[in-house]
């Protein structure tokens, strides 16, 4: 009986007001309720958390219904199926749900999706091979439409989306400049995950530096962080370049940031265009698959950022907005 096991979890305390805090969360304490007919009962493995998660606690309008005060709080989870009342799941099946931030989560066995972790390490189906893998492929591919000996590039490149981004503009050819914030990520997208160069953005000589690396423009942008670089970036676009808008973090806690180019996208008539990666449901398992088959090659690599225990969640969160991760942010709620 799910009535028997106590269940912890996150709650949003508060909205944010300006920067996220750890405050901002509650960890409570509940029963589980009995399972009813189609559900399961899953002990949460991994926690995924990324930086959409900041958008959904915030009271302005967004893209996807926020989280409530007093709502458990949302994100992807890899776990173990304890207790099924389904005929498609058994107990120990390894499944990806949305269940958020908690021990344990209870999910219609239509929400679900079993995973086989068989080949791959089960974190991958919320990092490379989940959400972030699948934003990667999906703007760059669909959107930059990226050709051989173009130049690509990628700010936040060392995170769980740029990584990605970078390594598929390798494949297809193109010559790869990523942005990330410190000389050891930018070691690592260079030495660990094949990119032509990376520019550090906390360098005192950033712009001149952005300049020196990028001799023929761009051709191709995924753009994640937003503000003070991307409008330096936005100068130095090509005629006829791509720009795929998956997000603007560095704007998150903050005011907008006042653009001043936008004009380059009339001057170099850029295709322009922000994207939801859950719009289209329906190509996420055939992209799963190129990527799995990549990843199983060897041919694209991946970094974790790990965070031990479920009441970790929240200063881990915070962190990573801040740009402390290093990798996919997770966090291990249990074996």
């Amino acid at each position: 009986m799910t009535s028997s096991i106590k269940n912890k979890k996150f709650i949003l305390a508060s909205h944010p007001e300006g920067r996220v805090l750890p405050e901002n969360f509650m960890l409570v304490e509940e029963n589980l309720p009995p399972l009813r007919d189609n559900e399961v009962l899953i002990r949460h493995q991994w926690l995924s958390l990324d930086p959409y998660m900041r958008g959904r606690i915030s009271p302005a309008k967004s893209y996807a219904q926020g989280v409530k005060i007093g709502d458990t709080m949302v994100g992807a989870t890899v776990g173990v199926v304890e207790q099924s009342q389904s005929d498609k799941f058994q107990v120990g099946d390894v499944v990806l749900s949305a269940t958020g931030w908690q021990l344990y989560g209870i999910a219609n066995a239509s929400q679900i999706m079993k995973v086989d972790a068989s080949k791959v390490p089960s974190s991958a189906f919320v990092g490379i091979l989940g959400m972030p893998g699948i934003t990667a492929w999906t703007g760059l591919m669909n959107i930059c439409e990226p050709k051989s000996g173009e130049t690509v590039v990628v700010d936040a490149a060392s995170g769980a989306v740029g990584a990605v981004v970078g390594q598929l503009a390798k494949i297809a050819g193109c010559r790869v400049v990523g942005i990330a914030g410190g000389a050891a990520k930018c070691e690592y997208v260079v030495k660990e995950l094949g990119f032509d160069a990376c520019v550090d953005h906390r360098s005192k000589t950033f712009a001149q530096d952005v300049t020196d690396a990028l001799p023929a423009g761009i051709d191709c942008l995924f753009e994640n962080v937003g503000g003070a670089i991307f409008e330096l970036l936005l100068s130095k676009m090509n005629a006829f370049s791509r720009i795929a808008l998956c997000g603007t973090v560095s704007e998150y806690n903050d005011d907008p940031y006042p653009n001043k180019v936008l004009r380059s996208i009339l001057i170099n008539r850029i295709k322009f265009q922000g994207f939801i990666v859950s719009d289209k449901l329906e190509t996420w398992p055939g992209i799963r698959e190129k990527l799995t088959e990549l990843v199983i090659a060897g041919k694209l690599k991946f970094r974790e950022s790990i965070a031990e225990g479920l009441e970790q969640a929240p200063q881990a969160f915070v962190g990573m907005l801040a740009g402390q991760n290093f990798g996919k942010q997770l966090v291990r709620i249990s074996n």
